[in-house]
């Protein structure tokens, strides 16, 4: 007996086209690529390599033109899935913590994080500082009191741990409190490395993602302030890389159970796929907890909770339909919704509930956290609250509070920005700037004018730019040709993006930006790697992708050594600084 593989039967072939729908038909002519097109889809070819693709490696041919042997070849890619990343993080870490306690100032709202950071590790709750704090702990080197009055805040606790572990290791002064979020933001380089790694089974463009990442100039000066943007971008990467590897491991543990032919191919089976437990998935729980880490840091992270429970449901419907199940949802519904939910729902409200910890074992009697007495001094005035403790009925108060404050924000500033204009940079946000004159801090004797010392919270230009068109390239493989690879990265970009659209009237700011960064930069490498060409392209097409694709790697380098003065407050002519204001509303 044959396998329908190798049939020369082609008629098996052409029934699912004619029985397409005519709007799928309509839709081919913009690519489009239904479940049958694909290779190895469930006509015939091996499940086993849908469900478990291989990793690219380096031709033979390459390591040929190196000079390099077989063996030292076969060693390297063996080691590259790790070094690659390693050597571009290294890379990262090293251009964000250099100079870091560079300026020597409070920049931006470290006005408000570092102190708050700095009371919470030591207190448990933030404390209002006198209006002259930020001058006597630079002068003093952090060596000032705490005060004991509770602060009324309108952000979770986890970021301003984080940021708080810096300051006990190394002090309460700018690089104490920076340190942490460039820790974080050189591990989520390493982090963009292996998940565009295992995205595009590609250790090439895996690293190329990781080192788009480290060039960025919203992600650079965003590693090197204290703010809570760069921790939630961290833990939303970090969810994301831990759901992509539950993926993995799902479809890795189905295709185990799948039956195998007499070729030596895996098959689908219907009730195999319909019926197999895949397991308790502890890279699901993991991503509940970096997801409850997330909202810890900021509320927005609720949108991305929500996003990332929906895709991963998905990504086991497509698991078990892969597999040969003749009904994936209710399949799904029945083996894998319920822990789903239990693995991120539950667990992300634990966690956000266990951050509050130093808040809630403060007194009770009006010298501990901000509201923790409100229960204690209101009475209990519903006829359910006494199922409740004080605790908690004081959080709840005070959780109302700060959501109606978030939701009426309207204050004017001059660095606010509507996000339609964020994916094109139209509204940067200065967080520092001084205009030495020549001779003092760092401006050149020769200048001529003052200089301008500036910390530009923006995007590298060509970066960006170049990443607007990476996410239509994105959204049509998604759309037309069904591939779940672009589907990942829109609902990353999306989730982080699209919920800002809602509040039109609310006072933002381009830096929340920050949390989508990773997922711009692997949608960038996903459009160089269609500009490389498919595996087996003629070498003319290999030549001319390459050639394209370095120009625009070179192009955001360069980019990004151009504006590096204005992303480390370092001191230039002012002339030199004009010729960096693109545009208009840069300035």
């Amino acid at each position: 007996m044959t396998s329908t593989a190798s049939s020369t039967d082609t008629r098996q072939d052409q029934a699912p086209h004619d029985q397409r729908t005519p709007w799928q038909r309509r839709l081919r002519r913009f690519g489009y690529q239904g479940p049958q097109d694909h290779p190895g889809g469930p006509r015939g070819g091996d499940v086993g390599d849908r469900l478990v693709p291989p990793y690219a490696a380096p031709g033979p041919r390459l390591w040929a033109a190196l000079g390099v042997r077989k063996t030292l070849a076969e060693r390297i890619a063996r080691w590259s899935g790790w070094g690659g990343p390693l050597l571009v993080t290294l890379f990262a870490g090293v251009l964000r913590f250099w100079n870091l306690g560079s300026p020597k100032a409070v920049i931006f709202d470290e006005t408000y994080y570092a102190k708050d950071a700095w009371a919470i590790i030591h207190r448990g709750f933030e404390v209002n500082w006198d209006k002259n704090a930020n001058d006597l702990i630079l002068s003093s080197g952090g060596n000032v009191p705490i005060p004991t009055d509770a602060a009324y805040v309108v952000h979770p606790p986890v970021g301003k741990y984080v940021i708080g572990l810096g300051e006990l290791v190394f002090g309460f002064d700018p690089f104490g409190w920076r340190f942490m979020p460039a820790l974080l933001g050189t591990l989520s380089v390493l982090l963009v490395c292996r998940i565009g790694r295992r995205l595009f089974h590609s250790t090439f463009l895996g690293c190329l993602a990781g080192a788009l990442l480290a060039l960025d100039g919203l992600h650079f000066v965003m590693s090197r302030t204290a703010l809570l943007d760069s921790v939630l971008m961290f833990f939303v990467l970090a969810a994301f890389g831990c759901l992509l590897v539950d993926r993995d491991r799902a479809r890795e543990r189905l295709a185990a159970e799948l039956p195998v032919d007499e070729d030596g191919l895996v098959r689908p089976d219907a009730y195999v796929a319909e019926t197999t437990w895949l397991g308790w998935r502890p890279w699901r729980w993991a991503a509940g907890l970096m997801l409850g880490l997330a909202i810890g840091t900021k509320w927005n992270g609720l949108y991305v909770l929500a996003a990332f429970c929906v895709l991963t449901v998905l990504w086991d419907v497509g698991t078990r339909r892969v597999a040969g199940a003749h009904r994936p949802y209710p399949a799904v519904l029945r083996r894998d919704l319920g822990l789903a939910f239990l693995a991120t729902v539950p667990v992300a409200v634990a966690t956000y509930l266990l951050s509050w910890l130093g808040w809630i074992l403060s007194p009770s009697d009006g010298s501990g956290g901000y509201y923790r007495d409100w229960a204690t001094a209101n009475g209990r005035s519903s006829d359910w609250s006494w199922l409740f403790p004080d605790w908690w009925l004081s959080l709840w108060h005070y959780e109302h509070q700060v959501y109606d404050f978030h939701v009426g924000l309207s204050s004017p500033h001059t660095y606010e920005s509507n996000p339609w204009s964020w994916l094109v940079l139209g509204r940067p946000v200065s967080y520092f700037y001084e205009s030495p004159a020549p001779g003092t801090d760092g401006c050149p004797v020769d200048a001529g004018e003052k200089c301008a010392r500036e910390v530009l919270a923006l995007g590298t230009p060509m970066l960006w730019w170049a990443a607007c068109v990476a996410l239509l390239y994105v959204l049509w493989r998604w759309l037309f040709r069904r591939d779940w690879r672009a589907g990942a990265i829109a609902c990353g970009v999306a989730a982080g993006y699209l919920p800002w659209l809602r509040y039109q009237e609310r006072t933002i700011f381009f830096f929340y930006a920050d949390v989508f960064v990773p997922f711009l930069c692997l949608a960038l490498a996903m459009l160089v790697g269609a500009l490389l060409g498919p595996p087996g392209s003629r070498d003319t097409r290999r030549v001319a992708g390459a050639a394209g694709a370095g120009v625009l790697v070179l192009l955001i380098a360069w980019n990004f050594i151009y504006f590096h003065p204005l992303y480390t407050g370092t001191a230039i002519p002012i002339d030199d600084w004009r010729s960096r204001m693109w545009l208009d509303t840069w300035v």
